[in-house]
């Protein structure tokens, strides 16, 4: 796995890599606005984790995770983490953590 200094660096490592979609979690399902793709915990898979904390506040933290469906959509999804996490399902909450 390559490791990235940034946030931005990785998104933009990631999609010259494949990861084109934008996913955004959902409660129970990550989904895609621009496309009618909605994946629920079981039809994706985390490929790569990669975490950053914010420069002057470790509390201002976001993960980026690379995803590939069952079908083989690639795309990316970010995310706060701690406190600003989004609320999700028991389920999605298992499907991120393993990956943490």
């Amino acid at each position: 796995m390559i490791a990235y200094d940034t946030l931005s660096e990785a998104v933009n490592g990631l999609k010259d890599r494949g990861y084109k979609i934008d996913f955004n979690l959902s409660y129970d399902c990550i989904s895609c606005h621009e496309t009618p793709i909605n994946l629920m915990p079981t039809e994706f898979e985390i490929v790569e984790v990669h975490r950053f904390e914010g420069m002057t506040n470790p509390s201002d933290s976001s993960v980026l995770y690379a995803i590939e469906s069952k079908h083989g959509e690639k795309g990316l999804l970010v995310n706060a983490y701690g406190i600003y996490a989004d609320p999700v399902s028991d389920e999605m909450i298992q499907k991120l953590r393993i990956h943490h």
